[in-house]
Protein backbone atom coordinates (compact mmCIF):
# COMPACT_ATOMS: atom_id res chain seq x y z
CA UNK A 1 0.00 0.00 0.00
CA UNK A 2 2.96 2.62 1.12
CA UNK A 3 4.17 2.04 -2.45
CA UNK A 4 1.15 2.16 -4.39
CA UNK A 5 0.76 5.53 -2.64
CA UNK A 6 4.70 6.61 -3.47
CA UNK A 7 3.92 5.92 -7.01
CA UNK A 8 0.63 7.81 -7.12
CA UNK A 9 2.54 10.87 -5.80
CA UNK A 10 5.47 10.16 -7.73
CA UNK A 11 3.67 10.68 -10.88
CA UNK A 12 1.85 13.60 -9.96
CA UNK A 13 4.87 16.37 -11.37
CA UNK A 14 4.31 14.02 -14.50
CA UNK A 15 1.30 15.89 -15.52
CA UNK A 16 3.33 18.55 -16.47
CA UNK A 17 5.05 16.52 -18.81
CA UNK A 18 1.99 14.40 -20.15
CA UNK A 19 0.08 16.17 -23.58
CA UNK A 20 -2.72 13.94 -22.72
CA UNK A 21 -3.04 16.30 -18.76
CA UNK A 22 -4.73 19.41 -19.09
CA UNK A 23 -1.81 21.21 -16.83
CA UNK A 24 0.53 19.86 -19.98
CA UNK A 25 3.47 22.72 -19.69
CA UNK A 26 2.29 23.73 -23.74
CA UNK A 27 -1.23 24.03 -22.43
CA UNK A 28 -0.49 25.94 -19.39
CA UNK A 29 1.92 28.58 -21.73
CA UNK A 30 -0.24 28.82 -24.32
CA UNK A 31 -3.20 30.11 -21.74
CA UNK A 32 -0.34 32.52 -20.51
CA UNK A 33 -0.02 34.11 -23.97
CA UNK A 34 -3.98 34.12 -24.26
CA UNK A 35 -3.92 35.88 -20.64
CA UNK A 36 -1.31 38.09 -22.60
CA UNK A 37 -4.09 38.96 -25.10
CA UNK A 38 -6.70 39.80 -22.66
CA UNK A 39 -4.12 41.73 -19.96
CA UNK A 40 -2.90 44.30 -23.45
CA UNK A 41 -6.16 44.39 -23.99
CA UNK A 42 -7.42 45.86 -20.93
CA UNK A 43 -4.73 47.78 -19.15
CA UNK A 44 -2.43 50.83 -20.33
CA UNK A 45 0.12 51.43 -19.67
CA UNK A 46 1.04 47.65 -19.28
CA UNK A 47 4.08 45.80 -17.52
CA UNK A 48 5.57 42.54 -16.44
CA UNK A 49 4.56 43.38 -12.63
CA UNK A 50 1.21 43.81 -13.86
CA UNK A 51 0.56 41.44 -16.20
CA UNK A 52 1.57 38.79 -13.12
CA UNK A 53 -0.48 40.59 -11.15
CA UNK A 54 -3.47 39.80 -13.36
CA UNK A 55 -2.07 36.56 -14.05
CA UNK A 56 -1.85 35.41 -10.03
CA UNK A 57 -4.40 37.54 -7.91
CA UNK A 58 -3.94 36.31 -4.66
CA UNK A 59 -7.26 36.46 -4.14
CA UNK A 60 -8.06 33.70 -6.37
CA UNK A 61 -5.04 31.41 -5.86
CA UNK A 62 -4.65 31.51 -2.15
CA UNK A 63 -8.27 31.78 -1.62
CA UNK A 64 -9.80 28.82 0.70
CA UNK A 65 -11.69 27.74 -2.39
CA UNK A 66 -8.41 27.17 -4.68
CA UNK A 67 -6.64 25.51 -1.43
CA UNK A 68 -9.02 22.67 -1.20
CA UNK A 69 -8.95 22.61 -5.38
CA UNK A 70 -5.10 21.95 -4.60
CA UNK A 71 -5.75 19.55 -1.54
CA UNK A 72 -8.14 17.09 -4.02
CA UNK A 73 -5.88 17.38 -6.84
CA UNK A 74 -3.25 15.14 -4.34
CA UNK A 75 -5.97 13.35 -2.49
CA UNK A 76 -8.06 12.04 -5.39
CA UNK A 77 -5.00 10.62 -7.18
CA UNK A 78 -4.30 8.53 -3.30
CA UNK A 79 -7.97 7.56 -3.35
CA UNK A 80 -8.69 6.54 -6.84
CA UNK A 81 -5.03 4.18 -6.84
CA UNK A 82 -6.39 2.80 -3.47
CA UNK A 83 -9.92 2.08 -4.75
CA UNK A 84 -11.32 2.13 -7.60
CA UNK A 85 -8.27 2.06 -10.15
CA UNK A 86 -8.37 -1.94 -10.06
CA UNK A 87 -12.12 -2.19 -10.67
CA UNK A 88 -12.68 0.32 -13.21
CA UNK A 89 -13.84 -0.67 -16.91
CA UNK A 90 -11.23 -1.01 -19.17
CA UNK A 91 -11.14 -0.34 -22.85
CA UNK A 92 -10.45 -4.10 -24.72
CA UNK A 93 -13.16 -6.12 -23.37
CA UNK A 94 -15.41 -3.25 -24.49
CA UNK A 95 -13.92 -3.37 -27.89
CA UNK A 96 -13.98 -7.28 -28.52
CA UNK A 97 -17.87 -6.90 -27.69
CA UNK A 98 -18.58 -4.51 -29.81
CA UNK A 99 -16.31 -6.16 -32.92
CA UNK A 100 -18.21 -9.42 -31.85
CA UNK A 101 -21.61 -7.60 -31.77
CA UNK A 102 -21.23 -5.92 -35.33
CA UNK A 103 -19.93 -9.26 -36.41
CA UNK A 104 -22.95 -10.92 -35.57
CA UNK A 105 -25.48 -8.25 -37.01
CA UNK A 106 -23.82 -8.28 -40.02
CA UNK A 107 -21.89 -10.92 -40.90
CA UNK A 108 -17.84 -10.94 -41.25
CA UNK A 109 -15.73 -7.64 -40.32
CA UNK A 110 -15.97 -5.46 -43.99
CA UNK A 111 -11.85 -4.74 -43.09
CA UNK A 112 -12.04 -1.68 -46.35
CA UNK A 113 -8.75 -1.37 -47.92
CA UNK A 114 -8.81 2.48 -47.73
CA UNK A 115 -5.89 4.49 -47.70
CA UNK A 116 -4.25 4.47 -44.53
CA UNK A 117 -4.07 8.10 -44.15
CA UNK A 118 -8.05 8.44 -44.57
CA UNK A 119 -8.64 5.60 -42.01
CA UNK A 120 -6.13 7.38 -39.33
CA UNK A 121 -7.96 10.74 -39.92
CA UNK A 122 -11.52 8.83 -39.65
CA UNK A 123 -10.12 6.90 -36.32
CA UNK A 124 -9.02 9.70 -34.93
CA UNK A 125 -11.83 12.01 -35.27
CA UNK A 126 -14.34 9.24 -34.20
CA UNK A 127 -12.20 9.31 -31.10
CA UNK A 128 -13.25 12.70 -30.68
CA UNK A 129 -16.61 12.98 -31.60
CA UNK A 130 -17.81 9.80 -29.40
CA UNK A 131 -15.17 11.39 -26.78
CA UNK A 132 -16.64 14.62 -26.59
CA UNK A 133 -20.52 13.36 -27.33
CA UNK A 134 -20.41 11.31 -24.15
CA UNK A 135 -18.97 13.55 -21.80
CA UNK A 136 -21.94 15.67 -23.08
CA UNK A 137 -24.55 13.11 -21.97
CA UNK A 138 -22.65 11.98 -18.86
CA UNK A 139 -22.25 16.02 -17.50
CA UNK A 140 -26.14 16.28 -18.63
CA UNK A 141 -26.32 13.26 -16.65
CA UNK A 142 -24.80 14.67 -13.65
CA UNK A 143 -27.19 18.27 -13.82
CA UNK A 144 -30.00 16.46 -14.39
CA UNK A 145 -30.24 13.86 -11.99
CA UNK A 146 -31.08 15.11 -8.10
CA UNK A 147 -28.70 11.68 -6.93
CA UNK A 148 -25.59 12.49 -9.15
CA UNK A 149 -25.61 16.01 -9.17
CA UNK A 150 -24.82 15.83 -5.58
CA UNK A 151 -21.80 14.49 -6.37
CA UNK A 152 -20.93 16.66 -9.72
CA UNK A 153 -21.39 19.78 -6.91
CA UNK A 154 -18.42 19.39 -5.93
CA UNK A 155 -17.31 20.53 -8.93
CA UNK A 156 -19.55 23.84 -9.05
CA UNK A 157 -18.58 24.70 -5.20
CA UNK A 158 -15.68 26.36 -6.10
CA UNK A 159 -15.87 30.24 -5.24
CA UNK A 160 -12.73 30.66 -7.34
CA UNK A 161 -11.64 29.01 -10.85
CA UNK A 162 -8.03 28.01 -11.31
CA UNK A 163 -6.63 25.17 -13.60
CA UNK A 164 -6.34 22.89 -10.85
CA UNK A 165 -10.61 23.33 -10.22
CA UNK A 166 -10.70 20.68 -13.51
CA UNK A 167 -9.47 18.37 -10.66
CA UNK A 168 -11.97 19.09 -8.07
CA UNK A 169 -14.42 16.23 -8.53
CA UNK A 170 -16.00 13.51 -5.53
CA UNK A 171 -14.37 9.91 -6.60
CA UNK A 172 -17.69 8.73 -7.41
CA UNK A 173 -17.78 11.79 -10.57
CA UNK A 174 -14.48 10.52 -11.44
CA UNK A 175 -15.21 6.55 -11.47
CA UNK A 176 -18.10 7.91 -13.83
CA UNK A 177 -15.70 9.50 -16.57
CA UNK A 178 -13.22 6.64 -16.18
CA UNK A 179 -15.89 4.14 -17.36
CA UNK A 180 -17.17 6.37 -19.79
CA UNK A 181 -13.75 7.04 -21.08
CA UNK A 182 -13.36 2.97 -21.01
CA UNK A 183 -17.07 2.80 -23.02
CA UNK A 184 -16.42 5.29 -26.02
CA UNK A 185 -12.57 4.10 -26.59
CA UNK A 186 -13.86 0.23 -26.71
CA UNK A 187 -17.01 1.89 -29.06
CA UNK A 188 -14.68 3.16 -31.28
CA UNK A 189 -11.98 0.75 -31.46
CA UNK A 190 -14.87 -2.23 -31.66
CA UNK A 191 -16.24 -0.06 -34.62
CA UNK A 192 -13.14 0.79 -36.18
CA UNK A 193 -11.39 -3.03 -36.36
CA UNK A 194 -15.30 -3.72 -37.83
CA UNK A 195 -14.40 -1.48 -40.33
CA UNK A 196 -10.81 -1.41 -41.05
CA UNK A 197 -9.56 -4.01 -39.41
CA UNK A 198 -5.95 -4.05 -37.30
CA UNK A 199 -3.94 -1.55 -38.74
CA UNK A 200 -6.03 0.96 -36.61
CA UNK A 201 -3.84 4.44 -35.56
CA UNK A 202 -4.50 7.87 -34.05
CA UNK A 203 -3.43 10.94 -35.77
CA UNK A 204 -1.33 12.29 -32.75
CA UNK A 205 0.44 15.09 -31.41
CA UNK A 206 3.10 14.50 -28.64
CA UNK A 207 0.69 11.44 -27.65
CA UNK A 208 -2.57 13.40 -27.41
CA UNK A 209 -5.18 12.73 -30.02
CA UNK A 210 -4.60 16.21 -32.37
CA UNK A 211 -8.22 17.56 -31.66
CA UNK A 212 -7.65 17.40 -28.20
CA UNK A 213 -4.43 18.73 -28.36
CA UNK A 214 -6.18 21.36 -30.35
CA UNK A 215 -8.63 22.15 -28.11
CA UNK A 216 -6.19 22.35 -24.86
CA UNK A 217 -3.56 24.44 -26.44
CA UNK A 218 -6.69 26.86 -27.40
CA UNK A 219 -6.95 27.97 -24.01
CA UNK A 220 -8.14 24.92 -22.27
CA UNK A 221 -6.72 25.86 -18.91
CA UNK A 222 -8.23 29.80 -18.99
CA UNK A 223 -11.76 27.74 -19.15
CA UNK A 224 -11.60 27.48 -15.46
CA UNK A 225 -9.82 30.90 -14.64
CA UNK A 226 -10.50 34.15 -13.53
CA UNK A 227 -10.06 35.68 -17.21
CA UNK A 228 -12.68 36.41 -19.21
CA UNK A 229 -11.50 35.22 -23.33
CA UNK A 230 -14.64 35.01 -26.07
CA UNK A 231 -14.18 33.88 -29.10
CA UNK A 232 -17.12 36.14 -30.51
CA UNK A 233 -20.48 34.04 -31.66
CA UNK A 234 -19.57 32.78 -34.84
CA UNK A 235 -17.27 30.47 -33.34
CA UNK A 236 -18.71 30.39 -30.03
CA UNK A 237 -22.03 28.10 -31.93
CA UNK A 238 -19.58 25.48 -32.89
CA UNK A 239 -17.12 25.33 -30.43
CA UNK A 240 -17.19 25.86 -26.23
CA UNK A 241 -14.96 28.93 -25.21
CA UNK A 242 -13.83 29.47 -21.90
CA UNK A 243 -16.28 32.33 -21.50
CA UNK A 244 -18.74 30.14 -21.99
CA UNK A 245 -17.52 27.60 -19.42
CA UNK A 246 -17.01 30.18 -16.89
CA UNK A 247 -21.09 30.88 -17.77
CA UNK A 248 -21.36 27.37 -17.08
CA UNK A 249 -20.11 27.97 -13.50
CA UNK A 250 -22.06 30.85 -12.93
CA UNK A 251 -24.35 31.25 -9.69
CA UNK A 252 -26.85 33.12 -11.74
CA UNK A 253 -29.60 30.63 -12.18
CA UNK A 254 -30.63 31.81 -15.41
CA UNK A 255 -26.82 29.88 -16.50
CA UNK A 256 -27.78 26.78 -14.69
CA UNK A 257 -27.44 23.32 -16.77
CA UNK A 258 -25.96 25.53 -19.77
CA UNK A 259 -23.20 25.21 -21.73
CA UNK A 260 -22.66 21.57 -20.83
CA UNK A 261 -20.73 20.80 -23.59
CA UNK A 262 -16.77 20.16 -23.64
CA UNK A 263 -15.40 21.22 -26.43
CA UNK A 264 -18.40 21.46 -29.42
CA UNK A 265 -21.21 23.68 -28.96
CA UNK A 266 -23.38 21.55 -31.12
CA UNK A 267 -24.64 19.17 -28.41
CA UNK A 268 -26.11 22.32 -26.09
CA UNK A 269 -27.48 23.78 -29.77
CA UNK A 270 -29.60 20.77 -30.28
CA UNK A 271 -30.44 20.91 -26.50
CA UNK A 272 -30.98 24.02 -26.12
CA UNK A 273 -28.61 25.26 -23.34
CA UNK A 274 -26.11 27.02 -25.28
CA UNK A 275 -25.27 30.85 -24.20
CA UNK A 276 -22.74 32.67 -26.17
CA UNK A 277 -20.54 34.93 -24.29
CA UNK A 278 -21.74 38.48 -25.71
CA UNK A 279 -25.32 37.62 -23.37
CA UNK A 280 -23.59 37.70 -20.86
CA UNK A 281 -22.32 40.41 -18.67
CA UNK A 282 -21.45 40.17 -15.40
CA UNK A 283 -20.98 36.47 -13.37
CA UNK A 284 -20.20 34.92 -9.89
CA UNK A 285 -19.22 31.64 -9.61
CA UNK A 286 -20.81 28.79 -7.61
CA UNK A 287 -23.47 26.87 -6.91
CA UNK A 288 -25.98 29.62 -6.38
CA UNK A 289 -27.07 31.85 -3.28
CA UNK A 290 -26.84 28.74 -0.95
CA UNK A 291 -23.54 27.82 0.26
CA UNK A 292 -23.04 23.76 -0.55
CA UNK A 293 -21.26 23.28 2.57
CA UNK A 294 -18.09 22.33 0.66
CA UNK A 295 -15.75 23.82 3.12
CA UNK A 296 -13.35 21.40 4.31
CA UNK A 297 -11.86 17.88 2.41
CA UNK A 298 -13.65 15.55 5.00
CA UNK A 299 -17.37 17.35 3.52
CA UNK A 300 -16.61 17.20 0.36
CA UNK A 301 -16.03 13.99 0.29
CA UNK A 302 -18.75 12.76 2.81
CA UNK A 303 -21.57 15.06 2.64
CA UNK A 304 -22.39 14.31 -1.25
CA UNK A 305 -22.60 10.65 0.39
CA UNK A 306 -25.44 11.79 2.57
CA UNK A 307 -27.00 13.74 0.52
CA UNK A 308 -26.86 11.07 -2.57
CA UNK A 309 -27.84 8.39 -0.02
CA UNK A 310 -31.13 11.16 0.73
CA UNK A 311 -31.94 11.23 -2.76
CA UNK A 312 -32.79 7.73 -3.23
CA UNK A 313 -35.16 7.46 -0.19
CA UNK A 314 -38.84 8.12 -0.38
CA UNK A 315 -40.06 11.95 0.13
CA UNK A 316 -41.33 11.51 3.87
CA UNK A 317 -38.20 9.87 5.24
CA UNK A 318 -36.13 12.40 3.33
CA UNK A 319 -37.94 15.16 5.20
CA UNK A 320 -37.45 13.42 8.17
CA UNK A 321 -33.64 12.54 7.51
CA UNK A 322 -33.35 16.64 7.16
CA UNK A 323 -34.95 17.44 10.51
CA UNK A 324 -32.49 15.22 12.58
CA UNK A 325 -29.68 16.93 10.65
Amino acid sequence: MIETLWQSLSSLPGYLLDANKRIYWLYLLSAVAMAGLVYSKLNSPRSLKGFLGFLFPRDVWLSDSAKLDYGLFVANKLIKALTFAPIVLTMVPVAIAISDGLEWLFGAPLHLAWDDSVVIFLFTLMLFLVDDFTRYLLHLALHKIPFLWEFHKVHHSAKVLTPFTIYRSHPVESYLYACRMALTQGLVVGLGYFLFGTALSMFDILGANAFVFLFNIFGSNLRHSHIWFSWGDKVENWFISPAQHQIHHSADPAHFDTNLGSALAIWDRLGRSLIRASQVEKIEIGVGRYDAGHDSLVAIYLKPLREAARCLLPKRMSAAFRREK
